[in-house]
């Protein structure tokens, strides 16, 4: 008993003294998926043009990604976080492989409408799964580093995902950037196959078991709180463009090389974050929610000076980005149980955060104008942190 117990102690120091690699082809995956599902904001005026459709009707290949995200992707995760991680990931990859050909070749937007559904199912899978899997193949006590190394896909992708999608449709057009991201998934499913290492199969959890997730209070608080932090970060960033042009008065050509450097201090928060997460996922989430509430309020405020507007920016964005992968942690640790689906779980909180945040923000320009949109942002952070200080206190 002794003896194989060491031989299962020893297999699974080597599998993670070997995560480097399959956590880094994890973290280029995720780029792959979030970039697909981020990028057609770039190409929405190429493809409508070419499908000869309105701008709003093609953007709601946007609110069927986001919305099938929210909706599936709990039940999916639940149902296939049993299978085999290589299996899994390599199965996903190959989906988004034969939805981004089924995109490239689209002779309607019924056709490309079908294309966005198919890998939108999969993309909360991957998440619930690539963040438990990052997790397992770290060394004990640095899940959030693993965590936040997977999450600085999605970082990049936010970063460079639109701004890729415009530059990449004016040079080769939409459907040769959907060409390029169907290979790119093909590539990833290989790399995949060829270098993750065969981790234990996850134990089938009854319905029944997965269900009781659901019934805990401080679960369903965790999940709260990420509802709540997602609305207050998308209530002012889905407008950011806007603010940046006409109320600090950014070039119009200019403002995608903001949003850049807005992205580029994310990735140094998707660092800080990770390496904070471990030590207290609350105590973290309140710091970063109260660092994301000032450069939202300073914003505004600092748009004539575009100095002190840089400095709010950055404040801004490394908040933004490092509360992906400590919500992400945040609510695993809180399940007892059924990671994957608790992954899921906070995937879904985020897409209704996103949602909700474009709904509050549009409300507030409609009633109290653009310049409103830090105050609101920053009153829903602060409903966040009380959440959150109330949180830890009964903990």
């Amino acid at each position: 008993m002794q003896t194989s117990t060491r031989i299962a102690d020893a297999t699974s120091a080597q599998t993670r003294s070997h995560s480097g690699l399959p956590i880094g082809i994890m973290a280029v995956a995720a780029f792959v998926i979030v970039t697909t599902e981020y990028m057609i904001l770039g190409l929405l005026p190429a493809l409508a043009k070419d499908l000869n459709i309105s701008i709003s009707a093609a953007g709601q290949l946007v609110t069927l990604f986001a919305f099938t995200v929210m909706l599936f992707g709990p039940f999916l995760t639940a149902k296939l976080a049993h299978i085999e991680r290589k299996k899994l990931f390599t199965f996903i990859l190959l989906v988004f492989f034969g939805s981004n050909v089924l995109a490239a070749l689209s002779p309607s937007i019924w056709v490309l409408a079908l294309a966005r559904f198919i890998p939108a199912l999969m993309l909360p899978v991957f998440w619930g799964t690539a963040s438990e899997t990052a997790g397992q193949l770290a060394a004990p006590g640095q899940g959030g580093r693993a965590v936040s190394q997977v999450y600085l896909g999605i970082s990049a992708a936010l970063v460079f995902g639109i701004p890729i999608g415009t530059l990449a449709s004016d040079a080769i057009g939409w459907r040769g950037t959907f060409w390029i991201l169907a290979v790119l998934s093909l590539l990833l499913a290989g790399l995949i196959q060829k270098y993750m290492p065969q981790l234990p199969v996850p134990q089938r959890e009854a319905g029944e078991q997965q269900s009781q997730l659901l019934k805990q209070p401080r679960f369903l608080a965790q999940v709260a709180l990420s509802v709540l932090t997602f609305t207050a970060m998308f209530t002012a960033y889905t407008y950011l463009a806007d603010t940046l042009e006409r109320i600090a008065g950014i070039p119009a050509n200019q403002v995608g090389w903001w949003l850049m450097g807005f992205g580029a201090a994310g990735m140094v928060g998707n660092y800080i974050g990770g390496r904070v997460v471990d030590r207290s996922p609350l105590g973290s989430t309140v710091l970063f929610l109260l660092l994301l509430a000032a450069g939202m309020l300073v914003a505004v405020p600092a748009a004539s000076n575009h100095a002190w507007l840089v400095v709010a920016l950055i404040a801004w964005g490394v908040a933004y980005t490092a509360l992906f992968p400590i919500c992400q942690v945040r609510v695993m640790q809180a399940a007892t149980q059924s990671k994957a689906l608790a992954a899921s779980m906070n995937i879904s909180a985020a897409n209704a955060g996103t949602g909700l945040g474009a709904v509050f923000g549009g409300l507030g320009i409609r009633h109290f104008g653009l310049e409103s949109l830090g105050v609101i942002s920053a009153v829903i952070a602060a409903v966040a942190i009380v959440v959150a200080l109330l949180m830890m206190r009964r903990k």
